[in-house]
């Protein structure tokens, strides 16, 4: 799974091969802020780096004056303004890496984000374990029998109905997000059915 635009956010810099795999065949990467320090470190640059600068050093400040595009709006982070960056520039297809595996709370906000994302960019987030997908309209996805398979709904009073899992969803409305995690697909693809939404499906690489 690639594309031409990755974001790294400043979260746990990527080791598994799949999101590494990523990085190495982006034609661009954007960083929030201090992650242009991760990616400098693995040996790649920048393409451009938003964000307020607050954690960034100041010898990669001077060295990639050139594209770094300030953005002290405290309203949205970096992320988010990464993503508004990208999009602004037509840069519509978007993964985004290291966005979990440090702070939890951190984690939490930016997995939320991703479905206010989808709505103007196509975009799914990468971590060392699987992909995050924001779904806003029922879906089908591929997937292996044994696959580990969770799903996220942002609104409790939506009715997902489920095709090719182990634990069937009937018109299940998912008021507490435990409850359709660690489920399993069947075969080589599994569908979701709602109306309303959206949710956030995670699909694990194993």
């Amino acid at each position: 799974m690639f594309s031409e635009t990755v974001i790294l956010a400043n979260g746990k810099f990527p080791e598994h091969e799949i999101p590494l795999g990523c990085l190495k065949n982006a034609s661009r990467i954007i960083c929030c802020d201090g992650a242009a320090e991760g990616l400098l470190s693995f040996g790649l640059e920048p393409y451009a780096i938003v964000g307020d600068c607050d954690s960034l050093d100041q010898r990669i400040i001077d060295k990639y004056s050139d594209r770094i595009f300030r953005d002290k709006e405290q309203d949205t982070n970096d992320l988010t303004k990464s993503v508004a960056w990208c999009s602004a520039r037509g840069y519509n297809d978007i993964i985004i890496l290291g966005a979990t595996g440090k702070r939890e709370d951190h984690t939490m906000g930016n997995i939320s984000l991703l479905v206010d994302y989808a709505r103007s960019v196509k975009v799914s987030m990468i971590s060392d374990t699987g992909i995050f997908h924001p779904v806003l309209n029922s879906a089908a996805f591929a997937s292996f029998a044994g696959q580990q398979i969770s799903v996220f709904s942002i609104d409790p009073e939506t009715e997902i109905t489920s095709s090719g899992l182990r634990y069937p969803l009937k018109k299940m409305k998912l008021t507490n997000w435990w409850q359709a995690t660690l489920n399993e697909a069947t075969g080589e693809r599994f569908s979701l059915e709602f109306e309303g939404g959206p949710l956030i499906v995670f699909v694990a690489f194993m």
